[in-house]
């Protein structure tokens, strides 16, 4: 197994009549590292559950008293994250069915092997230690997804995915970038009645166009150049559960009529197949474009839009929800000092006005990627001269001249265009560093200055 365990870190009740029996197991166990307590009868087995942790028990069916099988049941039921494994002097057939129907892990014979014991022990140890880990690591993915707010907009937000969470209906989730549309995906998967299923994403935007089919759809050996085994691929992995289509709005037109088709027939093939595979998925796409004025351009299938905006959901911006910067920034603080090892730092009152004062075109991940940075960055307390430069100014550093004559699409483009500039000019043109403090991808990025012919100067 992946997890090796440490024996001194686990302690083993053995549970047996016979005083041979239980020493004899002391010793074998105690030579590997395992901390060994033992019980003569299940009475004072017993005493000692309810009085120290034990991480397993090997229980023999023969006690003086209540046997083995009613002492497992009464540990399943009483400390149902104690594994255990039956013992037997004159085991049965029976013996063994009944003991593995009550939940025993395994079921050894006497005369004991010293080696099976050993083997059995610690492959039941570390199943254990594995769940463990997972449920950890579930709980701490969990908290990094969680949504945070109190305010009015995310109050609605949160009722209408209690609404559509337990359906079958698709879901088109619109917002600008880094408002959070993934972790609104992740809610409704987490209260659907997939929620035991796999949850799989795809960002439309990061993949190349000539291989987002092969992504999506998997591929055959040899399908193309580069192609040297089976893949499967996100509808195949997501099958019973969930797919989120992030950045749907970048998909090329003739992938869109490949999704479309999954979504009417729950039919694919894989690129370079022959045979068709059937997927049980529910698709929750996201977009931070207009998916009308896409459809209107003729780059994004009106069909397409139908089959996903059953139900339309919109995440707000930060600058709309500022009464909940405080919350926000309690949890990232907590999250970051916590995986940090660092102890846990407080926030200068002065910090949260600037905060609060501040636009937030990056919306929650750029504030998210900001609280990172000063928590490492600060001492015990996060201070205001802590924060970087564009907080201590209430007004934007760039200016885009006169707006009179211009569309509301023409002067969001150019403020989009001038901020962009802006920020690289003060991050001396580090796209990364940039792409950090915007909260976008560093594709995204490029897409944007390739958009708005954002070039270098020296370039």
């Amino acid at each position: 197994m992946a997890t090796k365990i440490r024996p001194e870190n686990f302690s083993v009740l053995v549970v047996d009549d016979e005083r041979n029996i239980r020493r004899t197991l002391e010793l074998v166990l105690g030579n590997q590292g395992y901390q060994v307590v033992s019980a003569g009868s299940a009475e004072e087995a017993q005493e000692t559950l309810a009085a120290q942790p034990i991480d397993l028990a090997l229980l023999d069916i023969k006690l003086p008293g209540k046997d083995g099988l009613e002492l497992l049941q009464d540990i399943k039921r009483e400390y149902p994250g104690v594994p255990a494994i039956m013992i037997s002097g004159h085991g049965t057939v029976s013996d063994a069915v009944k003991a593995t129907q009550l939940g025993a892990k395994n079921f050894l014979e006497k005369p004991l092997d010293r080696e099976r014991v050993l083997l059995e022990v610690a492959n039941v140890l570390e199943i254990k230690a594995l769940q463990e880990e997972n449920r950890d690591l579930k709980g701490e993915a969990e908290e990094r997804f969680v949504m945070i707010g109190r305010g009015a907009a995310m109050k609605k937000l949160f009722g209408e995915i209690e609404k559509v969470a337990p359906t079958k209906g698709r879901v088109l989730i619109t917002g600008e970038s880094g408002s959070g549309k993934e972790l609104v995906a992740r809610a409704i998967h987490a209260k659907s009645q997939r929620a035991g299923g796999p949850f799989v994403k795809l960002n439309c935007a990061a993949i190349p166009s000539e291989l987002i089919e092969s992504e999506l759809f998997g591929h055959e050996r040899g399908a193309f150049s580069g192609a040297t085994g089976r893949k499967r691929g996100k509808f195949e992995l997501a099958d019973g559960g969930t797919l989120f289509l992030d950045e749907i709005g970048d998909m090329s037109l003739s992938t869109q009529a490949k999704v479309l088709r999954v979504l009417q027939t729950e039919e694919f093939t894989r690129v370079g197949g022959e045979q068709s595979m059937k997927v049980d998925v529910r698709v929750i796409a996201a977009t931070n474009k207009e998916l009308e004025a896409e459809i209107e351009g003729g780059s994004f299938r009106e069909d397409l839009f139908f089959r996903l905006n059953v139900v339309p959901l919109k995440t707000p911006p930060l600058r709309s929800r500022k009464e909940d910067i405080p919350l926000l920034v309690e949890h990232f603080v907590n999250l970051f000092c916590r995986e940090n090892n660092f102890r846990l730092k407080d926030v200068a009152p002065e910090v949260l006005e600037q905060l609060a004062s501040y636009e937030w075109p990056g919306n929650i991940r750029e504030l998210k990627n900001m609280i990172e940075r000063l928590v490492i960055m600060s001492g015990d307390t996060i201070e205001v001269a802590d924060l970087p430069a564009p907080l201590g100014r209430r007004r934007s550093a760039f200016s885009f001249g006169d707006v009179s004559n211009r569309s509301l699409k023409e002067v969001r483009e150019t403020v989009e265009r001038e901020y962009i500039r802006a920020k690289l000019e003060e991050n001396g043109w580090n796209i990364s560093k940039t792409a950090e403090s915007l909260g976008l991808e560093r594709t995204n990025l490029h897409k944007k200055m390739n958009q708005h012919g954002i070039k270098r100067p020296d370039k």
